[in-house]
């Protein structure tokens, strides 16, 4: 039986994500802060174990994923998407909405993902991380957003690069906009209606709609299996043709 562990796994895409790979008969560890919204989670599927705490440091990084491995034994795929978002230009950033951003965003992948490194390649597993298109183009009006995703992106490939001999294969995916509650978040803080924020949202993408959840779940359990046992150190863009 393989084992994944996906961060951020109380909602939106960590959620789909979670429940993508145990519909595909893997074990799930799914972490986030959000107890409740975990568990109902985990009622979808037996194969879902939840880990609810903070992971702003290296330890509490460590602690999961040593959680992981006494839950389960192994684990063969880690998959980072937690992740927030604070709006403004560099002007308007804070200090402590840079580091936060940088924490959730960046950090926390490399922690989590330096913690799993013997355990996955000793499995010759795989690491998804969750990045973004802002983390290919930049953004408007979220800089530390889009340098702390772009910033994920360069990680994936530098250790794709680095371990890409020992088996382990690194992969980022880049969503566009995606019907999530972070997305309802920010249409609020925006001001802006949200089914008008959806619609101007799908009428910028060339498909004519933004990605759902289990879009970018779909493509998550695919670059973890051996189907994709040759894509290593990409940086896929799931957003409609958008960043065509």
């Amino acid at each position: 039986m393989s084992v994944v562990l996906v961060t951020g796994a109380s909602s939106g895409i960590g959620a789909a994500i979670a429940i993508a790979f145990a519909e595909e008969g893997w074990d799930v560890m799914a972490a986030g802060r959000h107890e409740g919204r975990l568990e109902e989670v985990a009622d979808v599927s037996d194969s879902i174990v939840t880990w609810s705490g903070d992971l702003a440091e290296s330890e509490d990084c460590d602690e999961l994923i040593a959680d992981t491995i006494e839950e389960f034994g192994e684990i063969d795929c880690l998959v980072n998407n937690a992740g927030v978002i604070v709006r403004g230009d560099v002007a308007d950033t804070s200090d402590d909405d840079w580091r936060y951003t940088m924490t959730v965003n960046l950090d926390v992948p490399f922690f989590l993902s330096r913690a799993a490194l013997p355990h996955l390649l000793r499995a010759e597993g795989s690491i998804v991380n969750i990045a973004s298109d802002c983390g290919l183009r930049g953004a408007d009006n979220a800089a530390a957003y889009a340098a702390s995703k772009g910033g994920l992106v360069l990680l994936t490939k530098s250790m794709a690069k680095d371990h890409a001999g020992d088996g382990l294969r690194v992969n980022a995916i880049c969503p566009g906009d995606v019907d999530t509650p972070m997305l309802a978040a920010d249409a609020e803080e925006s001001g802006v209606d949200l089914d008008e924020y959806l619609e101007e949202a799908a009428e910028a993408v060339p498909s004519g709609r933004i990605a759902t959840p289990e879009d970018v779940a779909a493509l998550a359990v695919f670059l973890a299996t051996d189907a994709a046992s040759h894509i290593n150190g990409t940086a896929i863009p799931v957003d409609g043709a958008g960043s065509a």
